[in-house]
C-alpha cells in the first residue's frame, strides 16, 4: 500500500521560495552558472594537459624502442610488424596532440567567449542580471513582505491572549473547586475570564482580517514572483543548453573510439600483424645472409691495363692547338668494360663497337662516339681496331 505524501516540515516550508529573502538562491545562480563556466574551462584545460603528455610520452616510448629494434636481430615480415608498432604510435601521438589543442583553443575559447557575452555585468553592482533580479524580485515581494509581517504579529498577539485566556480558564477553575473560595472571588475571576475572552476574540478578529487580506493578495504576488522567476529560467536554460552544446563537442574530441584515423591506425597494424609470415622471412634470411646469397666464387681474374688520369686542362689546350680528326673514323673494339667516371667521358661493355675520331694523346686517352651518337673520351688502351 502506497504511504501518504508527508506533510512538509517547519524547517521546509521557512526554505520555500515564497518565504521573504529565499529569492536570492536564484539571484545567485548567476554567479554560480559563471565560476561553473570557470571551473568547465580550467577542468579541461588541465585534461588538455594530460592528453598532451600522453601524447609526450607515446612519442617517447616510440623513440626509445626504435632505436632498440633497430639493433636486435629481427628482419622481414616481423621485423615491419614491429615497426608497425612505433609508426601507429606516433599516429596517435599526433591526434591527442591535436585533442590538447583543440580542448584549449577551441572548446577553451568558445565557451570563454560565450562566458564573456553572456554575463555582461554592472558598474558596481556586480552582473547585471543578477541586479535586475534581485531588484525585481524585491520590488515584487515588498508588499506580501510588510502584510507577512504585520499577519506573523497578529498571530503572535493571538496566542498571547489564548495563552491569557487559557490562564484565567485555569484560575477560575481552580476557584469553583476551592470550597473556601468565597462567592465574591469567584465572581471576580469569571468577569477575569470572560474579559480576556473578549480581548481574545477581537485580537482573533483582526488576525483573520490580516490573513484574509494576505490571502487575497497572494495570487497577485505569485503571479509577478512566478514572471520573474520565469524570465530567471529562460535565462539559465540558453545557459545549459549552449554547455551542453559544449560537453558534446568535448565529447566528439574526447571519443576516439568513433574516430576514423584511429581506426585506421589499428586496422593497418593488425593487417601488418597478420602479414608475418615466417616462410618469406626464412627465405629472406637465406637470400640474405644465407646460402641464397651471391658469392664471387673464385675465377680468372683477368688482368685490366691501368688507366692514366686525364688532364683535362691539357686536353683543352691540345684541342686548341688543332689535334686532326679521323674522317669518318674508325672503327674500334672494346675489350674491358669501362665506366666514365666524369660526363665527358663514355662508358661501355666489353666488345662494343664504336667509332675513334680522335687518335690517342700523350695521355693514352682517344675520343669516339657510341654507336647511339654520344661523343666523349675514353681510355686508348681498353680497344682496338675492330676487323
Amino acid at each position: 500500500m502506497a504511504s501518504l505524501p508527508k506533510e512538509p516540515t517547519q524547517d521546509a516550508k521557512r526554505q520555500s521560495f515564497w518565504m521573504p529573502g529565499n529569492y536570492v538562491r536564484t539571484v545567485h545562480r548567476t554567479e554560480k552558472s559563471f565560476q561553473a563556466c570557470n571551473d568547465i574551462v580550467a577542468c579541461f584545460n588541465e585534461r588538455a594537459k594530460v592528453e598532451k603528455q600522453y601524447a609526450q610520452q607515446l612519442n617517447q616510448w616510440s623513440n626509445k624502442w626504435k632505436t632498440i629494434v633497430d639493433s636486435r636481430p629481427l628482419y622481414g615480415s616481423l621485423m615491419r610488424a614491429w615497426q608497425c608498432f612505433f609508426t601507429s604510435t606516433e599516429r596517435l601521438s599526433a591526434l591527442h596532440s591535436s585533442i590538447s589543442q583543440s580542448l584549449t583553443a577551441e572548446e577553451g575559447d568558445r565557451v570563454k567567449t560565450w562566458q564573456k557575452e553572456t554575463f555582461p555585468k554592472k558598474l558596481f553592482c556586480g552582473f547585471s542580471e543578477s541586479h535586475s533580479n534581485k531588484t525585481s524580485f524585491s520590488r515584487a515581494q515588498k508588499p506580501w513582505s510588510k502584510k507577512m509581517m504585520k499577519l506573523e504579529k497578529a498571530r503572535v498577539a493571538y496566542h498571547k491572549s489564548c495563552q491569557r485566556e487559557q490562564n484565567a480558564l485555569d484560575k477560575e477553575k481552580q476557584a469553583n473547586e476551592n470550597p473556601q473560595t468565597s462567592p465574591e472571588k469567584k465572581q471576580k475571576f469569571l468577569e477575569s475570564r470572560e474579559k480576556v475572552t473578549e480581548d481574545k476574540e477581537k485580537v482573533r478578529e483582526r488576525y483573520e482580517k490580516l490573513l484574509e487580506d494576505a490571502t487575497s493578495y497572494t495570487p497577485r504576488y505569485m503571479e509577478e514572483m512566478e514572471a520573474i522567476f520565469e524570465q530567471s529560467q529562460e535565462e539559465e536554460r540558453k545557459r545549459i543548453s549552449f554547455l551542453k552544446q559544449a560537453f558534446l563537442s568535448i565529447h566528439r574530441h574526447l571519443d576516439i573510439t568513433n574516430n576514423e584515423s584511429v581506426k585506421a591506425v589499428y586496422s593497418e597494424l593488425h593487417n601488418t600483424l597478420m602479414s608475418i609470415n615466417e616462410l618469406d622471412d626464412l627465405k629472406w634470411w637465406k637470400n640474405n645472409n644465407g646460402p641464397g646469397m651471391p658469392t664471387d666464387w673464385p675465377k680468372i681474374d683477368e688482368w685490366v691495363p691501368p688507366i692514366k688520369k686525364l688532364n683535362r686542362k691539357k686536353r683543352e689546350q691540345q684541342r686548341k692547338d688543332g689535334r686532326p680528326v679521323m674522317i669518318g673514323g674508325v672503327k674500334v673494339r672494346a675489350m674491358y668494360d669501362y665506366v666514365g667516371e666524369e660526363g665527358d667521358e663514355l662508358s661501355f661493355k666489353a666488345g662494343e663497337v664504336f667509332l675513334k675520331v680522335e687518335e690517342e694523346d700523350d695521355q693514352g686517352w682517344c675520343r669516339g662516339v657510341l654507336s647511339g651518337g654520344k661523343e666523349g673520351f675514353y681510355p686508348a688502351n681498353y680497344v682496338e681496331v675492330a676487323e
